[in-house]
């Protein structure tokens, strides 16, 4: 009897709920069309200005609050499955509460954010900078990448997960981020010390190989197996397009570029740049690559101009808004309600990726003979933060239906996880190599 008056309160509770939301929404906005483009950006603005505040007022990186806030409004929300009624919300509800619906436009806000993001991170890298990478940083980078992946892939393998599921999940947790590293290091005062100098220089090595990873995972999804011919293909088409940008297109764009610079006009520079980064990025759709790495090459052609820092400070305020809808589209894309069957797999992934990722930079450390202090403070600032080039991995293979639609929430949560224990690894790495040293001076 008891459980049966429970069952009547929460219907009621659910069906009064229900109908004051709905019947709310309808008298502020009795005209408006809930369904809209308009209404879905309306809502990612305002509630992930929201949430995002309250992420920086506690300290935490803002693209985890983007993607807090795409899962509180996405309409997968266990949220909305909790207010709305069971069986499926009715198209009035679903409209009148305003969560996001319109998946299409979602992926749209994702596409444009992901070309944004990579052209403004290869803007921060001309060619100067990258021919500069000292072998060091070159060789710890790659040693600590792709021995992370093949520990990631076979574990995930092992874990059950499908081989392409596996592979895209390993390529995932094998770069780590750039964003939320040098927002740590930043905020610790460490910008410009020697082992963040060469954190620095790997994670634009990282940065480098994923948006070369992102062609070839893609070209390997399409084909369905890894062939020795495709990955030739799309390395030699890849290289092709890096040679091209780094001989003809030096030559050609930045010059371009300083002319239309020269009239001083800030709107045709802005419209000039960004039809460079649009440009270069259909450029490498059409041959056969991802849109990321058009982007970035992008971002470094117009690096070397002499106007490339107006460039940067016009496009940075488009790049921020519509990174931020990426990252909160993302979020509202990811079905978090299945995480509850792979939340073991997630714990071990996390383990097995962070374990590795520091061993495999000590490792790269040893071998170019790096002092263990240095080695171990940038294996330590390294192994654990997941984030931007992760989420754009596996997003990409979602996209084109090579992987499982589960990974998405699954590099979601392992992001917000892992970024919340960087801090914490960074500072254990200061108590334990003081005493290190302590025992090697003894």
């Amino acid at each position: 009897m008891q459980n049966y008056l429970q069952q009547i309160d929460s219907g009621g509770i659910q069906s009064s709920l229900n109908n004051t939301v709905s019947s709310l929404i309808e008298q502020i906005t009795p005209e408006l069309p809930h369904t809209s483009f308009v209404t879905d950006l309306a809502f990612i603005m305002i509630i992930g200005a929201v949430v995002t505040l309250a992420f920086f007022k506690i300290r935490q990186p803002l693209i985890i609050g983007y993607l807090f806030a795409g899962m509180l409004i996405g309409p997968l929300s266990p949220f909305w499955s909790w207010v709305l009624p069971e069986g499926g919300p009715p198209g009035d509800v679903l409209e009148g509460v305003g969560i996001l619906s319109d998946i299409t436009a979602l992926h749209l806000f994702a596409e444009i954010g992901v070309i944004l993001l990579l052209f403004v991170i290869g803007i921060e890298f001309p060619y100067a900078k990258i021919r500069s990478i000292g072998k060091v940083a070159v060789g710890v980078g790659t040693i600590g990448l792709f021995s992370t992946l093949g520990v990631v892939f076979y574990t995930a393998t092992a874990l059950g997960l499908q081989f392409m599921d596996a592979l895209f999940i390993a390529a995932a947790l094998s770069i780590s981020s750039t964003a939320i590293i040098v927002k740590i290091l930043e905020e610790m005062g460490r910008i410009k010390k020697e082992s963040s100098i060469l954190v620095l220089g790997i994670l634009i090595v990282e940065d480098v190989i994923a948006v070369i990873l992102i062609s070839s995972l893609q070209s390997v999804a399409l084909v369905g197996t890894v062939s020795i011919e495709s990955i030739v293909v799309v390395v030699l088409v890849a290289t092709a397009l890096i040679v091209g940008t780094f001989t003809v297109g030096t030559r050609v764009i930045p010059p371009l570029i300083d002319k239309v610079a020269a009239a001083e006009h800030r709107e045709i520079l802005l419209l000039s740049v960004l039809g460079v980064c649009f440009g270069y990025a259909l450029f490498a759709n059409i041959v056969g690559l991802s849109v990321a790495i058009g982007a970035f090459l992008a971002g470094v052609l117009v690096a070397e101009s002499k106007s490339a820092e107006v460039a940067k400070l016009l496009s940075s305020p488009i790049k921020d808004m519509f990174v931020a809808i990426f990252f909160i589209s993302v979020g509202a894309l990811m079905d978090i309600s299945q995480l509850e069957n792979y939340i073991f797999v997630a714990i071990a992934l996390i383990a097995v990726a962070t374990g590795m990722k520091f061993g495999g930079n000590m490792i790269g450390n040893f071998i170019f003979r790096q002092r263990r202090g240095k080695a171990m403070r940038s294996a330590f600032t390294l192994a654990a933060p997941r984030g931007e080039f992760s989420i754009v991995i596996v997003k990409a293979g979602v996209d084109i239906g090579a992987v499982s639609a589960f990974l998405f929430p699954l590099i979601g949560i392992i992001s917000i996880i892992t970024a919340f224990l960087s801090p914490f690894l960074v500072k254990a790495g200061d108590k334990i190599i003081p005493r290190l040293e302590e025992k090697d001076d003894v």
